[in-house]
């Protein structure tokens, strides 16, 4: 054999390999059920506008009064700080309310007041809601067993898993709460097909109640047993008792696992800044809207007050609630929901304040378990809109 077809051999080796390699992958794929590895793949990231790439379900309203705008809307701006903070973390939505008017909001990126955006894990905090309504209806009690609802969860450690303990973050639950992995549930979860399956394969691993953990999955039980208590959709529940009764100007979008499947409802609810901003004001009005009860003051108390639970080293969380974030920063109590890429509703109570940011990147983490971005808005909104002195 010479040397030309020592190199042609070689190269057909070398080709047949890669092929089998490649099916053999594939395969492996397809056995291990691991098929959402493909759309991950393709889309490698989540993104604000992945409402085109998934099924959803639409969240109803009938629309009400729309914000008014402040005597000095948009003549007051942040400072430059803030601007470029804004800039830097590619926003597409900024909106600061004060005393029930929008005093400033600006938009990026071809957004607009009814560009709708992908809220990520702010839908964590619209399940927390809801299950604090469901309490009020008498559908649920926030220390019943999750094994009273779903019957998987009647067993073993798994039969000490209370409501209480989803919303507080601390279930105990094997749950890998990675974004990088392609092989973690949190990928599997947005980017599969099957979230029921993954909700039957939960399993308490840890004392419920003894350890602070952020994971997803604790919201995917909780609209379960909405889902179960209520007999409706998710969405169709999220419509009938929050969208509709806080006057939602447009409808909002839940993406769904598939096609009539079951909502991600641990992220991917879709809305404007300005509807975003309603869930804020039906919090600072202790759950109340233009006065009639949505959800009572006690549930909103509670959702706001630090669970106290420690975390993995051992401290007191103080930093959330049921499904709420809490800040105490420049003497001001401020809570807030958010999302992996920087999305925020906050509220500073004292200032009737609510703003809203929505965008593609977010800052670091501090040790506090904020973000540094975060930080820099609240500064900006605090020296631009609220007159009264701050506590340093």
């Amino acid at each position: 054999m010479n040397r030309s077809q020592t190199r042609i051999s070689l190269g057909t080796k070398i080709f047949w390999g890669l092929i089998f390699i490649f099916f053999s992958i594939h395969m492996a794929i397809w056995i291990t059920g691991y098929t959402y590895i493909y759309k991950t793949l393709v889309y490698t990231y989540p993104d604000i506008d992945d409402l085109d790439i998934f099924d959803s379900r639409i969240v109803n309203t009938e629309p009400g009064k729309k914000w008014s705008e402040g005597k000095d809307y948009n003549s007051r701006k942040p400072d430059a700080k803030t601007n470029l903070m804004l800039e830097e973390k590619e926003s597409v939505a900024f909106l600061v309310i004060k005393d029930d008017s929008i005093r400033y909001e600006q938009y990026w990126d071809k957004h607009n007041e009814n560009t709708v955006s992908n809220s990520f894990s702010v839908a964590k905090s619209i399940v927390g809601l809801l299950t604090g309504i469901a309490a009020d209806e008498g559908l649920l009690n926030i220390y019943d067993p999750v094994g009273k609802y779903l019957p998987e969860f009647s067993d073993g450690l798994n039969a000490k898993l209370q409501i209480r303990h989803l919303l507080t973050m601390s279930s105990g639950l094997n749950w890998d709460e990675s974004y990088t992995s392609l092989f973690s549930k949190t990928t599997e979860a947005y980017y599969g097909d099957d979230l029921m399956k993954i909700i039957s394969s939960l399993e308490v691993v840890e004392e419920p109640g003894k350890k602070f953990r952020y994971m997803s999955c604790n919201s995917l039980l909780l609209s379960a047993i909405l889902e179960k208590v209520s007999s409706m959709p998710l969405s169709e529940y999220a419509s009938k008792k929050l969208w509709e009764p806080i006057g939602a100007v447009h409808p909002a979008f839940w993406s769904l696992d598939k096609r009539g499947g079951t909502e991600k409802s641990y992220c991917c609810f879709y809305s404007t800044a300005r509807d975003f901003a309603r869930i804020g004001k039906l919090m600072l009005d202790g759950g109340r809207w233009n006065g009639k009860k949505i959800v009572s003051s006690e549930y909103v108390r509670a959702s706001l007050t630090p669970c106290e639970i420690p975390d993995e080293k051992d401290i007191p969380v103080d930093y959330y609630g049921y499904q709420w974030w809490l800040l105490n920063h420049r003497g001001h109590q401020i809570f807030y929901a958010r999302g992996i890429l920087g999305q925020y509703i906050l509220v500073i109570p004292d200032e009737k304040l609510i703003m809203v940011r929505l965008g593609n990147q977010r800052g670091e983490k501090l040790p506090t378990n904020h973000y540094t971005d975060l930080i820099t808005y609240v500064d900006g909104v605090l020296d631009t809109f609220c007159e009264s002195k701050d506590l340093d």
